[in-house]
């Protein structure tokens, strides 16, 4: 072996440093997305004791004191500000559109619509950035899709039409699309805590505006705080925290099918838990999306190997005299 062989070449690992970045990007990801797969049951818990507009903005005003506290004077930042406000209303979208949604479709339709940001985070990508995934990375999405619907059992009957509630989730799809993009457009090297600072802010301020028309309804118990607290401290400031940075190392794509694995980490925290058994259309639907997830990620580098392997060789230059 000679002395310039690369570690690719004797572990199949790529050495490169920004191959490197994006594996610890992605491992980072894939466990902040197992983490939101557990808060199903802590938030489910909590929406008991009060309404989810209240839970929300006590949710994101811990987290939000939280992060100004280490921040401080970095999120007076006007370009920070700027951003984080504009990422933050998409970020509140995403929520206050589920949420309506529910009201008028079922649990099942509203998983798989919202999971659709899978399929539209690379088609806005591609309209709005001119950016044009790998082919690995289309067919994990197609993967994840089909995955989506079978995990989630969901039946969109085209007759029947989509209804009120399907519609307002279908914009919360489009919310979280664009939040991500943004988040992969704006995430910087340094300074991330600042900038989600200020977008749970104006998640926690914008619920506080809707408690008005929502209905407030909230029994402090210490459930409900507690839920509040660690949803705010973890599933919030620093789980967004780690998405944001890992987002300035990775694609939006990439992302996306990643977190798209969220309902089945949750499925798979429920049965352990005793509180449902799953059965084969939830097998299968969440095998196919960590299938898609694999394909994406590995499908890239299989193929970047196999086109090295079979390129023609140029014949080297003759050593100059």
């Amino acid at each position: 072996m000679s002395s310039t062989s690369s570690p690719t070449q004797t572990t199949g690992i790529p050495s490169h440093p920004d191959a490197r970045a994006r594996l610890r990007a992605d491992g980072a990801l894939a466990l902040i997305t197992a983490f939101w797969g557990i808060t199903f049951v802590v938030v489910k818990g909590a929406l008991s004791h009060g309404d989810p507009f209240s839970f929300v903005a006590l949710r994101f005003c811990i987290g939000a004191l939280a992060l100004t506290a280490i921040a401080r004077r970095e999120m007076l930042v006007p370009q920070t500000l700027r951003r984080g406000l504009f990422m933050g209303v998409f970020l509140f979208l995403g929520f206050a559109l589920q949420t309506m949604g529910l009201v008028s479709t079922t649990p099942s339709r509203s998983a798989f619509i919202t999971g659709l940001y899978v399929v539209l985070v690379p088609v806005l990508g591609l309209i709005l950035f001119r950016r044009v995934p790998r082919i690995s990375s289309w067919v994990g999405v197609v993967l994840a899709a089909v995955g989506m619907r079978y995990l989630t059992g969901a039946e969109l009957d085209a007759g029947q039409g989509l209804s009120r509630g399907d519609w307002l989730t279908l914009g919360c799809a489009l919310a979280y699309a664009f939040h991500i993009l943004l988040t992969e457009r704006y995430a910087p090297k340094s300074g991330v805590v600042a900038l989600v600072g200020v977008q749970l802010w104006v998640v926690s301020l914008l619920s506080v505006l809707c408690l008005p028309f929502a209905g407030a309804r909230v029994e402090w118990t210490p459930s409900f705080v507690g839920a509040a607290a660690f949803c705010g401290l973890f599933a919030s400031a620093l789980a967004i925290c780690i998405q944001t940075w890992a987002q300035a190392r990775t694609t939006a794509v990439r992302v996306a099918l990643i977190c798209s694995m969220e309902p089945v980490f949750a499925g798979v925290y429920s049965v352990a838990l005793g509180y449902e058994v799953l059965g084969p259309r939830e097998w299968i639907g969440g095998g196919l999306i960590v299938l898609g997830v694999l394909v994406a990620e590995l499908g890239g580098h299989l193929w970047e190997k196999v086109r090295a392997r079979t390129a023609p060789r140029l014949p080297d230059a003759p050593a100059s005299e």
